[in-house]
């Protein structure tokens, strides 16, 4: 195994770690906050594969995908987390705002710096594409269509929402506060993102398999 297959092996396994401590781990380990760790770890697997990808030779980091498609899986990836993380940390918008909720101010923070690391590898990886077309009428009509699933999306998960609050027994809506309730109007959102990247992804990926085939 050369240096540079170690060292993407060494940035996926820390983008694992990442990820268990966001998602599937305790709040609390030995006395640190692990939402703050995982996301340091993220963010830095993210700064570290940005610089990686912008040091390789035009075409070695691109293999056949177009710029667009680069972005689709990076927004994928960005957004699969947060929404992961948000539905693991939902319980911590039940107990009130956000100037009485340390909990919920947390994981707001993390979500911010998940967006930021998210935005700046977005730019570098435009910045990477300067000069280049990366936008033609394939591209135009993939987006077209995978905005349409997006809003597909966020629309059924609205309506899914106010279903859910309108026939619903009262003493079953506890847990629905206004606060709450906000928080899942932003996570409607972001599942309508996430769904919007994805399909794009996707059909990126099957117009290249045909292309190849």
């Amino acid at each position: 195994m050369d240096m540079r297959r170690g060292g993407w092996l060494l940035l996926l396994v820390g983008a694992l770690l990442a990820f268990w401590a966001l998602l599937a781990g305790p709040g609390i380990l030995l006395g640190v906050d692990l939402g703050k760790w995982g996301t340091a770890l993220l963010v830095t697997v993210a700064w570290v594969s940005m610089y990686a990808v912008s040091r390789m030779p035009m075409g070695e980091a691109e293999r056949g995908l177009s710029p667009g498609e680069w972005k689709a899986w990076v927004g994928t990836a960005f957004m699969l987390v947060a929404t992961g993380y948000f539905l693991a940390k939902s319980q911590v918008f039940v107990a009130g705002p956000a100037w009485d909720n340390p909990d919920a101010r947390a994981v707001g923070r993390n979500l911010v710096l998940l967006l930021v690391a998210w935005s700046v590898l977005t730019g570098v990886l435009g910045a990477r594409w300067k000069g280049r077309v990366q936008e033609d009428e394939r591209d135009r009509e993939i987006e077209k269509q995978a905005a349409g699933w997006g809003r597909s999306a966020l629309t059924f998960c609205l309506i899914g929402l106010a279903v859910m609050l309108a026939f619903s027994p009262a003493d079953r809506l506890a847990w629905a506060t206004h606060f709450m309730i906000a928080n899942l109007l932003v996570f409607a959102l972001m599942w309508g993102w996430l769904c919007e990247y994805a399909a794009t992804a996707l059909m990126y990926w099957k117009d290249r398999r045909g292309t190849q085939a």
